[in-house]
């Protein structure tokens, strides 16, 4: 099996279910992680279990992020995998949307997602190694009813990846959008009846990993995952 070619990694809008799956993963492979979110708090039991950093951080402030990953550098070394997970939603026809929550659904899916990437892209690229990896969700895809701020955010997001993709590979820097297209099994939402009709966070991280161990002659930009009883 070939080895995961990186040591650090930083996860940005960490917390429970799939980013939570994702730093144990990595951890278990013998990377060193450092957790962000604007509250940390939450992340302590997380920490704790894997031996990780917290960063409290505005992923949504560009000082905010600049000044996370001078943080995470100080502590974990220079940092070779950065993970974007951070969303926001907000649902409802379009006539009644307010305009104040459109605008932070976009500036936490799409720009925070920009501020993030454009980080990690002024670190990699002098050392023409590294990895990016941007959560995406059937939103990032599919334009559903009633959710038009969500599906302008990931496909924003969506299309942050791809551009980002086209770019920096040709620079040794792994870009990688994963399409959640599916439920996530967790606390919140479980089917007894159907244990396989979820997708598990576990199994999630598990395809993280395996992106990562792909040699950069056939690597990946883009993997969609669901369920096998999910609607195409």
């Amino acid at each position: 099996m070939r080895p995961i070619p990186y040591k650090t990694a930083l996860i940005v809008g960490a917390g429970p279910g799939i980013s939570a799956s994702v730093a144990r993963a990595f951890a278990a492979e013998g990377i060193k992680i450092g957790l962000s979110s604007r509250n940390t708090d939450k992340l302590e039991p997380l920490a704790s279990d894997i031996g990780a950093f917290r960063f409290a951080a505005d992923a949504t402030d560009p000082a905010s992020v600049a000044t996370l990953f001078d943080e995470a550098e100080a502590e974990l070394g220079p940092v070779d995998i950065v993970l974007y997970n951070a969303v926001a939603r907000v649902a409802g026809p379009l006539a009644d949307l307010d305009a104040a929550d459109v605008e932070r659904v976009i500036k936490t899916s799409t720009f925070a997602a920009f501020l993030v990437v454009q980080q990690a892209a002024r670190r990699m690229v002098p050392r023409k190694s590294g990895a990016i990896l941007l959560i995406g969700a059937s939103a990032s895809v599919k334009g559903y009813p009633r959710s038009a701020p969500f599906a302008m955010g990931m496909f924003g997001r969506r299309g942050l990846a791809e551009s980002a993709a086209r770019e920096l590979h040709p620079q040794g820097i792994h870009v990688a959008h994963f399409v959640i297209d599916g439920a996530v099994r967790g606390t919140y939402r479980e089917d007894p009846d159907r244990p396989d009709s979820l997708l598990d966070p576990d199994a999630i991280a598990q395809s993280y990993v395996d992106v990562l161990r792909q040699p950069r002659n056939a690597w990946s930009w883009e993997i969609a995952l669901r369920p096998w009883s999910e609607n195409f």
